[in-house]
């Protein structure tokens, strides 16, 4: 019989701030465990991940059913937030799920991520120049979230100008992506930071019909595949997919690295001695404390997981950061190494749904790292508690307050 303590429950301030000792729990007593607190399975060892990724009896789509069930002025309120998400990649099931990938990944792919790079390079050498030894900054706000930011935003052809205002609707919409908890009107906000960002890609999207630039805005109109192309509200969905993922997981990737550089000071002075190790160090820091916590599901199908049975309807979190701490798959999971090999973690996906903006997001952070390291070799945190956000999907901080 489980120990009646034995609950997953993110509210906890305790799990927000460190979730691994309960995942570890969790795998060895209980690893498809349902939570009263969520309603939903909580999937934690390496390969029922997988499998729960791979799953074709498991369903991206879990937008659908959720909104069928609110009551009519929840859905009023949610009905523009459901309209685009929808339309998301990530949020869709074959055959709907490939023709969006096919489209979008003729226009973001490795090897335009590889002509970003000097443009990345730059904006990194700008952000770091700004930042002088021996004094306290916070890590978030001004080198983890503006670099990502600005590295979409330019990639999309959205004017910097823009930059506060995107991340205030972003956080917004973010309460309702990230499954946050404890904000109670975090619908609304959600609705109306949609509303705003929806609205500032139409604008932008009728400019480039206008007049076609050489950038992602322009590239996704062009898109073609078997003569389809993207519907107008599809566009409009994938420019906030894109901008929204692409600066979220990041900004969590570079912010929850520099917290474990600090707090295993013989792996950062590893790699401030061997800055070549740092594409293995970024697979270590995804790994280790992931900016993707989980992955959601919804059952379409009846089946079992580890035995405990699925029924269709049934929400199911496989927890990406559980898994890539599962001694089952990986040899001394809960020690840092930086030069870990092999290094298969779940941080970015499986299959179909492997994340499309993994390549960016692994340049980014090999890039800010390594000047970080390179600039600021005495950097130190100050004490102050790391401030976690709420949330059940991303990872990562509101707040990182150190002392360069």
């Amino acid at each position: 019989m489980l120990k009646p303590d034995l609950v997953y429950d993110p509210t906890d301030p305790a799990v927000r701030r460190d979730p691994f000792p309960l995942y570890r729990r969790l795998r060895d007593d209980d690893p498809v465990h349902w939570s009263p607190v969520l309603k939903s399975w909580i999937v934690t060892r390496y390969h029922d991940i997988k499998s729960v990724a791979l799953d074709p009896d498991v369903s991206a789509d879990r937008l659908a059913d959720f909104y069928k069930a609110l009551p009519s002025p929840t859905q009023k309120v949610l009905a523009e937030v459901v309209r685009y998400l929808s339309l998301w990649v990530s949020f869709r099931d074959p055959p709907e799920h490939r023709r969006l990938r096919r489209l979008m990944s003729g226009a973001i792919n490795p090897k335009m991520v590889q002509n970003l790079r000097p443009a990345v390079e730059t904006i990194v050498d700008d952000l770091a120049c700004r930042l002088k030894p021996g004094e306290e900054i916070d890590v978030i706000s001004d080198f983890a979230m503006p670099l990502p930011a600005t590295v979409i935003m330019d990639m999309l052809g959205v004017p910097r100008e823009h930059m506060r205002e995107i991340k205030h609707w972003s956080d917004e919409l973010a309460l309702f992506i990230g499954s946050a908890r404890g904000v109670p009107d975090k619908y609304e906000r959600a609705r109306d930071g949609m509303r705003q960002i929806a609205s500032l890609f139409r604008t932008l999207l009728a400019q480039r019909r206008a007049e076609p630039r050489d950038d992602l805005l322009s590239s996704l109109i062009a898109a073609r595949d078997e003569d389809e192309s993207l519907s107008e509200d599809e566009l409009v969905a994938a420019c906030i997919l894109v901008l929204f993922g692409g600066h979220e997981t990041t900004t969590n990737l570079i912010g929850n690295a520099v917290l474990m550089m600090l707090e295993h000071p013989g792996q950062r002075e590893r790699l401030a001695a061997d800055p070549g190790l740092i594409d293995s160090a970024v697979e270590e820091f995804l790994r280790y404390d992931g900016p993707s916590n989980s992955l959601c599901r919804m059952v379409a199908v009846d089946h079992e997981i580890a035995g405990k049975p699925m029924r269709r309807g049934d929400r199911i979190f496989a927890m990406l950061n559980a898994g890539n701490r599962d001694e089952r798959a990986f040899a001394e999971p809960d020690r840092l190494d930086i030069g870990r090999d092999p290094n298969r973690h779940l941080t970015f996906g499986q299959g179909a749904h492997f994340c499309i903006g993994a390549p960016l997001a692994r340049l980014e952070g090999s890039l800010a790292i390594n000047a970080l390291l390179a600039r600021f070799p005495n950097m130190k945190l100050t004490g102050l508690e790391p401030e976690w956000r709420d949330a059940m999907i991303m990872r990562g901080m509101h707040s990182l307050r150190v002392r360069l």
